[in-house]
C-alpha cells in the first residue's frame, strides 16, 4: 500500500477531518468498508484427522487482513507477507511498485476440526475485504491490492471456485466478484514490522479507520468463531 496513505489514513476526506482538529480515529466506522452478510458455502473441505492445514489469501492491505484472522477461532497463525510473484523481490519496497506479481497476502494455519478452509472464505469474503474491487481496497490501488486466493490443494481451489460461483449466482453482492484463483504460487513472509500491526498500533489512522471496524464486524456477524485475544505472530518467525 502507499506509505504515505497509510500513514495519513487515506482518503482525502480523512485528511480533511485532521485539519478541522477531528481525530482520524474519531470518524464514523460506517465511512469505512462495511461487511456483507453471506451464505455459507455449499461445498466445503471434508473433516478430515488432520490438526494442521494452510489458507493463502489476498485482499489488500495485509495488516487488516492478518487482523481479522488472527481474531477468529481455530486459526493457529496468520502471518503478512508476499504471494504471486517471485522469491527475488518478496520484499516491501519492491511489491510497493505494483509490478512485481506480488499480492499482499496472509498464511492462515488452522486446525480443520475446529473450522473448515470453507468458513475461512466466508469471513475472507465477508469480512475481510470487499472481493467486488479489481486490483484495490478502500484508499490502495494496485495489482498488489487485488482479491486472490492461493489454494494449497487440489480440494481448497475447488471449494473456492465453486464458492465463488454461488456467490455470483446469488447476487450476494452487487457487482460480480473479481477475485482471482491463483494456483502453485510461493508465499514469502513480511518484514517484521508488518507482522501484529493492527494489534500493536490500533491509534494509527489508517488502522482506525480501515481495519478496527473489520474487528467488530467479525464479531458482530461470526460470533461463533470469534476470539477476543488474537494469536499474534512469535518474533522471530
Amino acid at each position: 500500500m502507499n506509505s504515505i496513505l497509510k500513514n495519513w489514513g487515506g482518503p482525502a476526506a480523512l485528511v480533511g477531518a485532521a485539519i478541522f482538529g477531528v481525530a482520524l480515529w474519531q470518524q464514523p466506522a460506517e465511512s469505512a468498508e462495511v461487511a456483507v452478510v453471506i451464505e455459507p458455502p455449499a461445498v466445503d473441505e471434508p473433516a478430515g484427522s488432520e490438526h494442521a492445514a494452510t489458507a493463502i489469501f489476498a485482499g489488500g492491505c495485509f495488516w487488516g487482513v492478518q487482523g481479522v484472522f488472527q481474531h477468529v477461532k481455530g486459526v493457529k497463525t496468520a502471518v503478512s507477507g508476499y504471494a504471486g510473484g517471485e522469491g527475488r523481490n518478496a520484499n516491501y519496497e519492491a511489491v510497493s511498485g505494483g509490478d512485481t506479481g506480488h499480492a499482499e497476502s496472509v498464511k492462515i494455519t488452522y486446525d480443520p476440526a475446529q473450522i473448515s478452509y470453507g468458513k475461512l472464505l466466508q469471513i475472507f469474503f465477508s469480512v475481510a475485504h470487499n472481493p467486488t474491487e479489481l486490483n484495490r481496497q478502500g484508499p490502495d490501488s494496485g495489482t498488489q491490492y487485488r482479491s486472490a486466493i492461493f489454494p494449497q490443494t487440489p480440494v481448497q481451489r475447488s471449494v473456492a471456485e465453486k464458492y465463488i460461483a454461488q456467490l455470483d449466482a446469488s447476487h450476494a453482492f452487487k457487482k460480480p466478484l473479481a477475485t482471482k484463483i491463483e494456483m502453485n504460487k510461493f508465499f514469502y513472509p513480511a518484514e517484521t514490522y508488518h507482522q501484529n500491526y493492527l494489534t500493536l498500533h490500533p491509534s494509527d489512522p489508517y488502522i482506525a479507520f480501515n481495519d478496527l471496524p473489520k474487528i467488530e464486524n467479525l464479531k458482530r456477524i461470526a460470533p461463533d468463531v470469534y476470539r477476543a485475544d488474537p494469536v499474534l505472530v512469535r518474533k522471530g518467525l
